[in-house]
């Protein structure tokens, strides 16, 4: 259970259509749908609630059945902050409420780490948002687009996020700046090891339900993360760095096969 103070409530957005995975919430994960799963998670956590934030009925309908609180918010949301801010005020949340926001295709989501990403914002209240990051332990997955990187200052805030390979050496070849970040005096450097962001966020209800109004930066135009955005006008992200990368995710039908066969032979519903 949770060994931290903070008094927090996590919020899942989930949105019925999806380009690469059609009705992934309500995808069967060992006879649960997806986004049920992803709250049990969240339910292991410390949060005082977890409330699914869907964008049609059938969502709130499977959240129903299975016990697990849900709100509508309008289908027409541009983005998953726009869908949690109008949680926020369907819920009621003040401003200095904390929460934390679980992607709903997170359904191996440790709640240690929810726990954790809570607590971040009690412990830097110069931050307006909080969030968690592992080390990379591959080549390939420190050159690959698809996976986020961010680089950290020494207060253990996040300097910038990118799809490129960063931190980047002038002086050396990828590959052998590679072998000698996996060596312990650079790990200990904060900000240097490379590492992968992990898409989980704690923010105050206050700046959640202002972030969808800031105009969009330059940089998240370039590099299509939302989270730029913050860094862009001036605030700043706390990151939790984590020893151990969390479960797979679900974006793709190859995806959910993967997690069905990790979760198929121990889930009991």
């Amino acid at each position: 259970m949770h060994a931290g103070k903070t008094v927090f409530t996590v919020l899942i957005p989930a949105r019925l259509a999806s380009s690469r995975l059609p009705n992934k919430p309500l995808a069967d994960i060992a006879g649960l749908p997806m986004v049920v799963r992803v709250a049990r998670r969240a339910q292991l956590s410390g949060a005082k609630q977890v409330v699914v934030a869907a964008d049609h009925e059938l969502i709130l309908q499977a959240c129903q059945e299975h016990g697990v609180q849900a709100v509508l918010t309008d289908v027409h949301h541009a983005s998953g902050s726009d869908r949690l801010a109008q949680a926020c005020e369907l819920l009621n949340l003040e401003g200095d409420d904390v929460v934390v926001n679980v992607q709903g295709d997170e359904p191996l989501m440790d709640p240690a780490l929810i726990d954790a990403v809570a607590d971040l914002l009690a412990a830097h209240t110069s931050a307006s948002m909080g969030t968690a990051a592992h080390p990379i332990v591959s080549r390939e997955d420190y050159l690959n687009p698809n996976v986020v990187k961010v680089v950290l200052d020494a207060q253990g805030m996040a300097h910038y996020f990118s799809r490129a390979p960063i931190p980047w050496s002038r002086d050396q070849a990828h590959v052998a700046w590679w072998e000698h970040a996996q060596g312990s005096n650079a790990a200990s450097v904060p900000g240097f090891a490379p590492l992968r962001h992990v898409g989980i966020y704690s923010y105050r209800a206050g700046f959640l339900r202002d972030f969808p109004r800031l105009p969009p930066a330059p940089t998240e135009t370039v590099e299509a993360l939302e989270q730029l955005r913050a860094l862009w006008h001036g605030h700043r992200i706390c990151v939790h760095v984590t020893p151990h990368a969390p479960g797979p995710g679900v974006d793709t039908p190859e995806d959910l096969q993967k997690v069905r066969a990790l979760l198929g032979a121990t889930a009991t519903g």
